[in-house]
């Protein structure tokens, strides 16, 4: 563990010399969320009655705000830097140190996730709070929320692991990542509540990892679930991706690695 404790030192270290980065997240986020809101309070204006889908306007308006927050958290930069190592070269110095690369990888991004949360979820949400009205969760969604938030994070890591490790294929991703960011924001219902989604959007949203990364989290959050038994089922699910994810991660290295070529000194 103290082999991979430097990773996640490095990772901190190198964020850290980039302060601006959270000023400019912070502006990015507290504006994403701004269109967000008053799109759907646009919505709500529209209607007669002040539900909509389950959702009453402050429920909606807490949930599209955790989920632009969730969104920011998990983006924690590992597909940009396995690709730009392997584009470098740089690769060729991972293969010889004795860990392994996708927990290395991993380590290195868990701090951008944690200071993400800390220096830009955290004002952003304080900031919301005070100029919205929002729902209060009880305690028992806090605690679901706070383990299906951990999951979430695995989820997100093995997705952008995949995404990075394309690069071994496509050598550069810049496209691959554009896709993967649209269709993880619509189907994990960082956009639209997968509740508020047609029936067959909903249910291809539900088969695929994406929705343990946002919607999950916030079912367990806001209590819109059924019962401890729904709220535990959720919970496995995903699990499940979490170690699919993370299975599917390794084999894909071990594949990149019989195939890579560094070439120079």
């Amino acid at each position: 563990m103290k082999r991979y404790a430097t990773f996640a030192g490095a990772g901190l270290q190198a964020l850290l010399q980039y302060r601006s980065t959270f000023l400019i997240s912070a502006v990015t986020a507290t504006t994403a969320v701004g269109v967000q809101v008053f799109l759907w309070r646009a919505v709500y204006a529209g209607r007669d009655s002040g539900v909509l889908g389950g959702f009453d306007l402050p429920t909606l308006t807490t949930y599209v705000l955790l989920a632009q927050i969730l969104g920011l958290v998990q983006a924690n930069r590992v597909d940009e830097e396995v690709s730009g190592e392997v584009q470098r070269g740089d690769i060729a110095v991972s293969l010889v140190r004795p860990v392994s690369y996708p927990l290395a990888r991993f380590a290195a991004g868990l701090p951008v996730s944690l200071t993400n949360a800390v220096l830009v979820a955290v004002p952003v949400l304080l900031l919301y709070a005070v100029l919205l009205p929002l729902t209060t969760p009880t305690a028992t969604g806090v605690l679901l929320f706070g383990c299906s938030a951990a999951l979430s994070l695995v989820i997100g890591f093995g997705v952008n692991l995949l995404v990075g490790l394309a690069g071994f294929v496509t050598t550069n991703i810049w496209g691959v990542r554009v896709v993967k960011d649209t269709v993880v924001a619509f189907f994990a219902g960082q956009v639209v509540p997968l509740a508020l989604m047609p029936g067959p959007l909903a249910g291809v949203a539900h088969v695929l990892p994406f929705q343990g990364m946002v919607d999950g989290p916030l079912r367990l959050l806001l209590g819109r679930y059924d019962g401890l038994l729904d709220a535990a089922g959720i919970l496995g699910v995903q699990l499940f991706w979490a170690v699919a994810l993370s299975g599917l991660a390794a084999v894909a290295w071990r594949g990149a690695v019989r195939r890579v070529e560094v070439l120079g000194g």
